[in-house]
């Protein structure tokens, strides 16, 4: 009987050495990057050209908007209509929820100068970007800034 016998599958010292540091360099060079911002893309942050501060009331089915500086009605939404700001708002008070914070402080709604529309909790400092939900979603927010431009 014949016994085979394994191949010498052993590295050497040096070579797993030379791997490890390879390794650890790589890890090092990485943080050290990131830390200095080395390699990434910084954009400056965009200014609002216009906003309006918002508050939403639930009243019965429909919705009403109104302008947190004055409490004058700038739209209201009847019930079954408007599914974008309802879901949209539902979020966000939800999370307003979750924190224990109430419906007292406004919403912030701003079009920035690159064109942006952007739904701003002043509440917990999320923000939602209005424009990447497609055109008619966009509109459903839009039409509140123009409301205020016309009222102005």
């Amino acid at each position: 009987m014949t016994t085979a016998t394994a191949p010498n599958t052993r590295f050497g010292l040096w070579p797993i050495a030379a791997a490890g540091l390879v390794l650890a360099l790589a890890i090092l060079f990485a943080a050290l990057g990131r830390h200095a911002g080395i390699g990434t893309v910084h954009l400056p942050a965009a200014k609002a050209a216009t906003s309006i501060d918002l508050r939403f009331e639930d009243r019965e089915g429909s919705i009403r908007v109104l302008s947190a500086s004055d409490d004058s009605l700038l739209l209201t939404v009847p019930p079954g209509e408007g599914g974008f700001m309802r879901g949209v708002m539902r979020g966000l008070a939800r999370d307003r929820k979750m924190r224990g914070i109430g419906p007292d402080q406004p919403f912030r709604l701003e079009r920035r100068v690159n064109g942006m529309l952007i739904l701003h909790d002043t509440a917990t400092g999320r923000e939602i970007a209005l424009g990447s939900f497609g055109p008619t979603n966009l509109e459903a927010f839009s039409q509140l800034l123009h409301n205020k431009e016309g009222s102005s």
